[in-house]
């Protein structure tokens, strides 16, 4: 498997999103990186947490919804705490590398806006 962090390479063979999509997929998940997140965490290898804005809720559960039916490596948990939501994000070690990007991809989004 190879995933640029930089790139849309990023998008494993194990993903049923037919391929014309990916590109639009990957749009939509950095234009929610960018707008929605306001702060990240790699509680370890395998795990991101990533800090809402109030109101971006829906469209996460949207966006983690239909990643998780076309990428089902992937597990989307949401929490509801004093600081706001927390989208928990997490994938089998096998796919430590797509998580890798994925964190690279919300940490390139958040700079560039904030």
């Amino acid at each position: 498997m190879t995933i640029s962090p930089g790139s849309g390479d990023w998008v494993p063979a194990a993903c049923t999103l037919p391929t014309a999509e990916q590109p639009i997929r990957i749009a939509e998940f950095d234009r929610f990186f960018a707008e929605s997140v306001r702060g990240s965490n790699r509680t370890d290898p395998t795990r991101l947490e990533l800090v809402l804005d109030v109101g971006a809720e829906a469209v996460a559960r949207d966006l983690a919804a239909r990643e998780s039916s076309c990428c089902s490596f992937f597990t989307f948990d949401f929490d509801i705490t004093d600081t706001g939501v927390v989208l928990r994000i997490g994938v089998p070690v096998a796919y430590v590398e797509v998580l890798d990007a994925f964190a690279a991809r919300v940490a390139a989004a958040n700079g560039a806006q904030r």
